[in-house]
């Protein structure tokens, strides 16, 4: 029999707790967020926990060992992870129907299965299906233990019976519990699903795999509170209709985060990229108005982008200022300091800009990138070929250092841009070889760049 309980309001945007319906939540402020669910009075019926089974002790009497890491057979996503699944870690892979979430945990699986045990639990699709998904990714192996079930009760059963090093789960919104009474996917289910997996990790050493749904506003479905007690929280990128696809480390207690991973999506299933600098580089994008080369740093990884900018007449009252894959709020304080400081005034242009290749950028180097190809469309003036730039702009002008400046700029000569226009304060004495760096200190010398 499910355990009684008193009913409480839960915010599934921040997670929030109230005692009434009140129609807003008190804590973040967001409308209509929360959702009636019973919680239950003894959480020792529930997980069979004894508060005095733990006693505290010394800090200084902790060993600590170093992390033990399963490799995922793709260096791409052993990236993104920091190395690898760690033994009792709790990871959680979001994205968008049919960008290849389930397709990647299915690899995962497939690469850990042959020195190690798998249980892989599917509450989407039938074993016929996933048979026949594992055949296009050419996934043979008698290691992976299938089971299509959506029941809590009986996952956590067969991982205790099978002792898996993996345990992937697909999804957790399709997971339920038969100690809640509320429907699967509801903020109840998930948020206790979730923890008695997170438990049942740590107490066993089972890295587990959590495949999360998203809303239409590209966020986790389910509580925050689910983002705050896995270890690990990724998400997919990337158009699903195109062959390209990053992973993005979001959280990590274990690795660093914003690190990103490339993919293409091949018919045989995800296949890792490399070197994405050069499939994300046209071949001739150095001598178009309005086309300039970014290089971003992504996690700990130089990236080389192609960024695109058009101004044009606008045939509107109110100009338009579109932006793909960066910060609209950026690009409109970029144009009023083009206009305050460097006299180009586009008050009466549609402004449109792009990172080509499905790419999001957020970091603040790219800005000497937005100005100049915002400039180069502008005076309909190409930059010369090779040039190569990143760099960031204050609101009196100033081009501003970025971190990792020779980084950048060895990437670039690696991949044979012969010039590069960075901020001053970023020029090294001794710079890569056959690269010649041009030092720019505000954004009228950027002007004069293509003059």
């Amino acid at each position: 029999m499910p355990a009684k309980g008193k009913i409480a309001y839960i915010c599934s945007s921040c997670g929030t707790k109230h005692p009434k319906w009140t129609g807003q939540c008190n804590e973040c402020g967001i409308w209509n967020s929360l959702s009636e669910t019973k919680i239950a009075q003894s959480a020792k019926s529930i997980h069979g926990i004894d508060p005095t089974d733990n006693v505290p002790i010394d800090l200084s009497s902790i060993q600590v060992a170093r992390v033990a890491r399963m490799s995922t057979g793709s260096a791409e996503f052993d990236r993104v992870l920091g190395g690898g699944f760690v033994e009792g870690a709790v990871t959680l892979l979001g994205g968008e129907p049919g960008i290849g979430k389930s397709t990647l945990a299915l690899q995962c699986a497939g690469s850990l299965s042959i020195a190690d045990s798998v249980l892989y639990t599917t509450g989407e699709e039938s074993l016929q299906q996933l048979a026949l998904r594992a055949g296009r990714t050419k996934i043979e192996s008698s290691n992976i233990k299938i089971i299509a079930t959506s029941e809590l009760e009986s996952v956590l059963h067969f991982a205790k019976s099978t002792g898996p090093k993996l345990v992937v789960i697909d999804s957790i919104q399709t997971l339920f519990s038969t100690e809640q009474e509320s429907a699967p996917g509801s903020i109840s289910q998930v948020r206790a699903c979730a923890d008695r997996l997170v438990r049942f990790a740590k107490s066993t050493s089972t890295a587990i795999l959590m495949i999360g749904h998203i809303t239409k506003d590209g966020v986790l479905a389910g509580p925050k509170l689910l983002e705050h007690i896995v270890d690990t929280v990724l998400y997919f990128e990337g158009d699903a209709d195109s062959r390209l696809r990053l992973v993005r480390a979001f959280k990590n207690r274990f690795g660093a985060v914003n690190e990103i991973g490339v993919f293409v999506m091949t018919d045989s299933g995800l296949r890792g990229v490399e070197n994405p600098s050069s499939m994300l580089l046209s071949s001739d994008n150095t001598d178009k108005p309005g086309s300039v080369v970014l290089v971003a740093q992504e996690g700990s990884r130089p990236l080389l982008v192609e960024l695109q900018a058009l101004v044009d007449d606008t045939v509107l009252a109110a100009p338009r200022r579109l932006s793909i894959g960066l910060d609209g709020g950026r690009i409109n304080m970029l144009l009023a300091v083009l206009s305050r400081h460097a006299g180009v005034n586009l008050g009466n242009r549609d402004v449109y800009v792009n990172v080509a290749g499905g790419i999001k950028l957020s970091e603040t180097a790219t800005d000497v990138a937005i100005a100049l190809a915002v400039l180069s469309s502008h005076f309909d003036k190409p930059l010369p070929a090779g040039t190569v730039c990143f760099g960031e702009i204050g609101l009196s002008g100033e081009i501003r250092p970025v971190q990792r400046g020779q980084e950048r700029l060895k990437e670039a000569k690696k991949l044979g841009f012969r010039q590069a226009i960075i901020p001053q304060a970023n020029q090294a004495a001794h710079g890569p070889e056959k690269l010649e760096v041009v030092p720019v200190k505000n954004v009228g010398e950027l002007l004069e760049l293509l003059h």
